[in-house]
């Protein structure tokens, strides 16, 4: 399904009734809206873990503009978190989704503070799941690679970082990859991604590198539920420290994850979903 937003049409995909039979009344669930990470990807890396949630939740995914099934793939000018910041209410708007409750993962934490800080009365609550809110930190990062993978995974991890050409690319998608998570990959996940390389390029070698929303975080006005992994190598645990730190305290939730890395919910599913559950339902 497609919807238009500003003269693009932004693929989404729903899991779950809004409405539900609950004796003599229909009982409304909350709204989760997943922002999926890369760029460059596509909502498809949620599925099929959190289908799960459907059971508490209408589980709304979509592809960010630029990404996967969504148009966009040759705007380059209109890649920017602003922009896929509105894209989050705007949307909204016209599915009329009210009060949703938004998670980001990775690059999409990036959009949901964009969003969240664009529009601070419009979500209910906020999720950011192995995210960060400034730029880069290559040399803590180049360390967790080095001690999850040795000096070789280091240098390929700096190499990629400093500039994400095509042999960089391959060199730590060969080295580094494996290194995201300590549960085995599932082959198929690439597979059955659409990915849009140019767009993960030129965002790394462009705003990734200046965006800091560490000044405003204080703005956010919703509960905020803050996740990492302890062995993440891509938002190592200082990126999650300086967003709580960032945020209203007393609407801050900090959850570290022990041998869990990039993809929490691969390595510690039991207590990620077990946060999770609590975060939605509280």
């Amino acid at each position: 399904m497609r919807v238009e937003i500003g003269g693009c049409r932004l693929f989404f995909d729903v899991e779950g009734a809004k409405l539900r039979p609950d004796g003599p009344r229909m009982r409304e669930v909350p709204t989760l809206l997943l922002l999926h990470g890369g760029p460059g990807a596509d909502h498809s890396i949620f599925k099929p873990a959190y289908s799960q949630l459907a059971d508490i939740a209408q589980v709304v995914y979509f592809d960010h503009r630029g990404d996967g099934r969504s148009d966009g793939r040759d705007d380059a000018e209109r890649w920017r978190l602003a922009q896929w910041g509105d894209d989050v209410k705007a949307m909204c708007d016209a599915l009329e989704i009210e009060r949703p409750i938004v998670m980001g993962v990775s690059f999409g934490g990036y959009v949901a503070m964009a969003y969240a800080l664009r529009h601070p009365e419009h979500p209910a609550k906020l999720i950011l799941c192995s995210t960060a809110a400034s730029p880069s930190k290559i040399a803590v990062q180049v360390e967790v690679f080095e001690r999850l993978g040795g000096v070789a995974a280091g240098a390929a991890a700096r190499a990629f970082l400093e500039d994400p050409s095509p042999e960089a690319t391959r060199e730590f998608m060969r080295l580094c990859g494996p290194l995201y998570r300590r549960a085995p990959e599932d082959p198929q996940v690439n597979a059955r991604t659409i990915w849009n390389p140019r767009l993960m390029w030129e965002f790394r070698r462009g705003e990734r590198e200046t965006m800091n929303f560490l000044p405003d975080l204080h703005r956010i006005k919703c509960p905020t539920l803050v996740m990492v992994g302890e062995d993440d190598p891509m938002t190592p645990v200082p990126y999650a420290e300086e967003i709580v730190a960032a945020l209203p305290p007393e609407l801050v939730q900090y959850e570290r994850f022990a041998g869990a890395g990039h993809g929490i919910v691969a390595d510690q599913p039991e207590r990620f979903f077990a946060v999770l559950r609590a975060f939605i339902a509280e």
